[in-house]
């Protein structure tokens, strides 16, 4: 499915996303050594037994970045110019190995671009929820989209 121009979006649309990703180990790993994060929170099982989630968590940056990334076929595949922030990041839960990610997308504002006649600006809300509904981030962000129709 192609992405979305800025005319197909509106103000407080909702889209449930309709792929799930199940989480691994290999996805925890391969993202630490990518991004030379050796948090033992992640990498440890040993270390991270002994921390009050008892067991190794996922990177909140890998879970954000899954939770954008699984927007993309329905929302932006092809009609995104730029992203251009990501503001108001908050991971209220952790994910572990073997957690079922989930998203749901949120049209908070749009506006025309001032420099830009053929490209509008769009914030959206993604949430990312595991299997039992927990939420586990929110992040808001604001992408620079292609119109369909440029006025003349």
């Amino acid at each position: 499915m192609p992405g979305k121009y800025y005319e197909d979006l509106e103000v407080g649309q909702r889209i449930q996303h309709a792929t799930g990703r199940t989480v691994t180990e290999t996805d925890t790993v391969l993202f630490c050594a990518l991004t030379m994060n050796t948090q033992p929170l992640h990498l440890d099982a040993e270390f991270a037994a002994k921390t009050q989630f008892g067991q190794r968590i996922v990177n909140g940056l890998f879970t954000m970045s899954l939770v954008v990334g699984m927007t993309v076929a329905e929302l932006t595949e092809g009609t995104i110019v730029a992203n251009l922030s990501y503001e108001k990041v908050s991971h209220p839960n952790p994910v572990f190995h073997g957690d079922t990610i989930r998203v749901e997308t949120e049209v908070l504002e749009k506006r025309e671009s001032r420099s830009n006649p053929d490209r509008g600006l769009v914030r959206f809300r993604h949430i990312g929820r595991k299997q039992d509904g927990t939420v586990v981030v929110e992040v808001e962000r604001t992408a620079m989209f292609m119109k369909r129709l440029v006025a003349t």
